[in-house]
């Protein structure tokens, strides 16, 4: 039975009947506008990319800090910015998310150059992970075991609704206006999501909570920040180079001494006993890696498009849609909520991420020279998201304890945030390889792919220069695809194992 909870608003009284809270899908639909305003951020800013590649004159790396900045600077903060909500009240950091969003947003609208346009988004990512953390941890708070599942599934079909409508409003945006158009869209939504959430989101805090571990959080932003950084670094230095070495060499570094610093303080950011926790590891493992073929996929895919089978903006965005309407549509329809009782965790999870990996493969393969084959594959992508990442959310709130629901979806955030970063770098660095390897002479060294069209002289070179790059994204979505199926694999045993465990203890 879980555990009560101090909970200081006067709308949601002790004695909660059944269900929870008295309002609370009213309540979700309010949270699910407040998370919509990040998450559109999240994937808006792939069509912008050869708009930003051209008038900033920005490369391939320029390109990827631009949206890992967004992502790294929130999950290094998504563990405090959880603990916080926690003990100060999570309608308070909503609000704070919000409005800080809002600023970073219109602060990104006006940068002039690649570095101005990364630290607003840094900045945006502050605001981001206020919001991340407290809109599914309000969730936790107003509903009950009998319908968080249900709850967890509408609020992950709203997240995927951002998915889809940020490639669909980039793209009409950049059809008639200039590219900081596509930050100027948030200010709107997150006013609306403010008045939203001063009015009808309860308080709910639990006033005797840890305090917020800064040091943590700094040691796990620097330490996140200089892995990727020696991912995306390495293909344009070498992976040899000092630089690389360097880097990887503190960012590992850093994230031991993250893990021995949580380990030994009396408040830690993020207790390291939940790592014993088999159901724990098995949602986190596959919550990666979800995430990871998400994010790095999108990041090729609207290049593919444009680049390489010659869509505008606005095209490349509506081909995109697929995907994210089809988890929205299984959400919205309850088929994953349905599902899991009937399956079971580690079923389910690996079911999905097998489908995940499937549409990875079949966009690979199927979708070189055309977009029928890619269709298949996003609409193939779609179902098995619509099934894992629901339930992978319920089963690590399951495993952390109920006082603690801030850090629970601090975890769930970052390991979401820190998956798509991972996923643009890994990938994103898988591209940029194997195209570097594959173009012709006249364009060797180039750093993009209109720098390597620039250079190339005639029709057959521009034909070589096209192949490298649709060759680099076939290789990247083949390893995106291996690298989910085996984290559904070990996903699954792991969550299964724990499922044995835990039947067998009462036994014992």
């Amino acid at each position: 039975m879980t555990a009560p909870i101090a909970d200081t608003t006067s709308d949601a009284p002790p004695d909660r009947p059944s269900g929870g809270h008295p309002r609370r899908w009213l309540i979700l639909a309010v949270i699910c506008l407040a998370q919509l305003t990040v998450l559109l951020d999240n994937t808006i800013l792939n069509v912008a990319v050869p708009s930003l590649a051209r008038e900033m004159d920005a490369r391939t790396a320029d390109i990827q800090w631009m949206i890992n900045a967004y992502s790294l600077v929130q999950s290094g903060l998504l563990l405090t910015a959880g603990s916080a909500a926690d003990r100060y009240g999570r309608k308070k950091m909503l609000i704070a998310g919000l409005a800080l969003f809002g600023i970073g947003s219109l602060a990104a609208s006006m940068a002039q150059d690649p570095g101005q346009l990364i630290a607003a988004r840094a900045g945006m990512g502050i605001g981001g992970a206020l919001l991340m953390t407290t809109t599914l941890a309000v969730v936790v708070q107003v509903f009950d075991e009998g319908e968080r599942a249900k709850a967890i599934g509408l609020w992950g079909a709203v997240s995927s609704l951002g998915i889809a409508a940020g490639p669909l409003i980039g793209g009409a945006l950049l059809e008639h206006f200039w590219w900081g158009s596509i930050f100027l869209i948030n200010l709107p939504v997150a006013l609306l999501g403010l008045v939203a959430v001063v009015w009808m989101v309860p308080e709910s805090k639990v006033p005797t909570s840890d305090r917020p571990d800064l040091l943590g959080a700094l040691l796990s932003t620097v330490g996140m920040t200089s892995v990727v950084f020696a991912i995306i670094s390495g293909p344009e230095h070498g992976w040899t180079s000092g630089r690389v070495l360097l880097s990887a060499f503190v960012g590992v570094t850093v994230m031991t001494g993250f893990a021995l610093w949580e380990r030994h303080i009396p408040h830690p950011m993020l207790d390291m006993h939940f790592f014993r926790n088999g159901r724990f590891v098995g949602a986190v493992a596959g919550g990666i890696l979800v995430a990871f073929g998400m994010g790095g996929s999108f990041f090729l895919l609207t290049q593919h498009l444009q680049f390489v089978l010659g869509y505008d903006a606005l095209d490349a965005g509506l081909r995109t849609a697929p995907l994210a309407l089809v988890i929205v549509a299984l959400n919205l329809t309850g088929v994953g909520a349905r599902l899991l009782p009937r399956l079971g965790t580690p079923v389910t999870i690996v079911s999905g991420m097998g489908l995940l990996a499937a549409g990875l493969a079949a966009i690979a393969t199927l979708g070189a020279d055309g977009y029928g084959g890619m269709l298949f594959g996003l609409v193939v992508m779609g179902a098995g998201i619509a099934l894992a990442m629901p339930a992978m959310a319920n089963a690590i709130m399951s495993a952390i304890p109920p006082e603690k629901a801030g850090v629970g979806a601090g975890v769930n955030g970052t390991l979401t945030e820190f998956g798509n970063g991972l996923g643009v770098a890994v990938l994103g660095a898988v591209l940029n390889s194997r195209f570097a390897s594959l173009l012709p002479a006249v364009a060797a060294g180039a750093g993009s792919l209109p720098a390597a069209v620039a250079a190339a002289r005639t029709p057959e070179d521009r034909e070589a220069v096209a192949d490298a790059f649709s060759s680099g994204v076939e290789t990247s979505q083949l390893v995106g695809a291996a690298a989910v199926l085996a984290g559904g694999v070990v996903a699954a045993l792991l969550l299964s194992k724990a499922e044995r465990s835990s039947q067998e203890a009462p036994a014992a």
